[in-house]
């Protein structure tokens, strides 16, 4: 079995929403914790957690929890310095880790089965990039190969993984996930997300 980590990005600072979205309660349980139960629950070893703006109140959410946390005090120079901060830890804590994901607080549908599903598509089709699929883009979830590690390294401050999917579509197996263009920016978003998450 491959050794397969999680990199969760939790540094952003919600300006559209006006507080810590890692942090609202879906189904009794905060955004943030949710994504990180999926990722532990589908196998992923180390699973961490890039937190940036209120990573105190994160830290608490998270202390019962099997995870690394590492702090990205540059947190808003960009999407991008959260993912190197993240594969740079990963790459120390578990030098022999053979592929990623990426993952997002603010996906609400994403569970552990999407992430086993994910994992087998890897296996199955050998590709070097897995990417969920939904509003006619690929995005994450999305699962790197090591071999992808440098590239994801070398992402500017402002810049997300999707660059790197779009750079490399010979190499990637995509997944149909539609749910996966649910996501929490603004308070509409937030109150449309029950009907929406089944």
């Amino acid at each position: 079995m491959r050794k397969i980590g999680a990199i969760i990005l939790a540094a952003g600072g919600s300006s559209r929403l006006g507080q810590s979205k890692q942090l609202l309660l879906f189904r009794g349980k905060a955004l943030v914790r949710n994504i990180v139960d999926a990722a532990c629950e589908a196998g992923c070893s180390p699973v961490l957690v890039v937190t940036g703006n209120n990573a105190e109140e994160i830290h608490r959410e998270l202390a019962h929890a099997n995870v690394i946390e590492i702090r990205n005090t540059n947190w808003q120079r960009g999407i991008g310095s959260s993912i190197r901060g993240g594969v740079r830890a990963l790459i120390d804590h578990a030098p022999d880790v053979e592929a990623t994901f990426l993952l997002a607080c603010d996906q609400p549908a994403v569970n552990a089965r999407l992430i086993e599903r994910m994992i087998a598509t890897h296996a199955a089709t050998k590709k070097d990039i897995v990417a969920s699929s939904y509003a006619s883009t690929f995005g994450v979830p999305a699962l790197f190969d090591r071999s992808l590690f440098e590239e994801l390294l070398a992402l500017g401050d402002e810049t997300g993984a999707k660059s790197i999917i779009l750079q490399n579509r010979r190499r990637v197996a995509q997944l149909a996930f539609p749910e996966g263009a649910i996501d929490i920016d603004t308070w509409e978003d937030w109150e449309k997300l029950d009907e929406l998450v089944t």
